[in-house]
């Protein structure tokens, strides 16, 4: 029968090639499903993968999805490497959504926007993911309650918190009862950074927040005890460093980059508050973070490789007939084709009788 055994030393270049292996394994994956459902898989990979780059409108499109990615996925590597588990990035993306949408509103009528007024904005989404995020960091630290579980029920009552107030207080009173709030004024959004695109500053903010992350965890003391307190705990509290300082940190830095991720898009491409801003970035973001080894730089190469998928699979949708569902599969196969590489880097298959 087969087993597994582990390697006495794993390579630690296979650890880093092992997202592309992840990728072409999604590729062969996916060369058999469009094979499967009776569809040219050559072709079909063609629109799925190529098609998008293959103009200045689709790498802008690429770009735009990109970004909340890159600013959410940023926060989670740094909450995963300081093993918190922050799986609400979904819940603070809304809530960051509803706190700046909420600021441009109230402002809305009586001025006309401009730079200071849209970075008040974004700060007020970065407050209010972190106000969410701390909601979940307190119950853990008061209560030591799973900071999984905690986070995930908060995504449900942040979307249905959304929904709420586009269907009442918010709801645009000119919009014939559709719920979503009016739309911004052009003083509150963002410009295009190329022309003729819909590519707004939240990819750079998205980078910077990527090279800071970096910096952070390479360069600073506080980033050497939070990876030490994720990696080692037992040694982190030898040497003095407080998890609970670890935990509030990795919490806050996470909900407030996937806050400003939410005010980023509805004043970048959306424009409004909508019940639906957000077609599951948070819980994308997972992926991106592992796949990119939890390294803030490694997640610019994996978050432009899912917003390759969410650009190929709406294409997939409009010239091939494939169901909607076909960027979560993708999405799916992507992270099974990394755990698989990720075992037979550290094990090796052997067979016995």
């Amino acid at each position: 029968m087969l087993r597994l055994e582990p390697r006495a030393a794993p390579s630690p270049w296979m650890a880093w090639l092992s997202p592309v292996f992840a990728v072409l394994l999604t590729l062969v994956c996916g060369f058999v499903l469009f094979l499967a459902v009776g569809k040219d898989p050559l072709a079909s990979l063609a629109v799925f993968f190529l098609q998008p780059l293959s103009s200045l409108h689709g790498w802008s499109e690429v770009g735009v999805k990109m970004a909340p990615l890159l600013m959410i996925s940023v926060g989670l590597a740094l909450c995963f490497r300081a093993n918190v588990f922050n799986i609400g990035a979904e819940g603070q993306f809304v809530v960051g959504a509803i706190a700046a949408g909420a600021l441009i509103l109230y402002f809305d009528n009586d001025t006309n926007g401009g730079f200071w007024l849209m970075t008040l904005a974004l700060l007020a989404g970065i407050a209010g993911g972190m106000f969410w995020a701390a909601i979940t960091a307190w119950l853990r630290d008061r209560f030591h309650a799973n900071e999984i579980l905690v986070s995930l029920m908060l995504v449900y009552v942040a979307q249905l918190l959304l929904s709420y107030l586009v269907h009442g207080v918010l709801m645009d009173p000119d919009g014939f009862g559709f719920p979503q709030s009016r739309l911004f004024s052009d003083g509150f959004l963002f410009p295009s950074i190329l022309p003729g695109t819909r590519l707004h500053p939240g990819i750079l903010i998205a980078l910077a927040a990527a090279l800071a992350g970096w910096l952070y965890l390479s360069r600073s003391f506080s980033g050497f005890r939070l990876q030490v307190g994720g990696m080692a705990p037992l040694a982190a509290r030898y040497a003095g460093f407080s998890s609970r300082a670890s935990l509030w940190l990795a919490m806050l830095v996470s909900g407030g980059l996937a806050g400003l991720a939410g005010a980023c898009e509805i004043i970048g491409p959306i424009g409004q508050l909508t019940p639906s801003i957000s077609p599951g970035y948070g819980f994308a973001a997972i992926i991106v973070a592992f796949v990119g080894r939890l390294h803030p730089l490694g997640v610019v190469f994996s978050s432009f490789i899912m917003a390759l998928l969410y650009i190929g699979g709406e294409l997939s949708q409009s010239r091939l007939g494939m169901p909607s569902a076909i960027t979560g599969i993708f999405q799916g196969i992507l992270l099974f084709a990394l755990l698989a590489c990720d075992v037979l880097i550290h094990n090796r298959v052997r067979w016995r009788k």
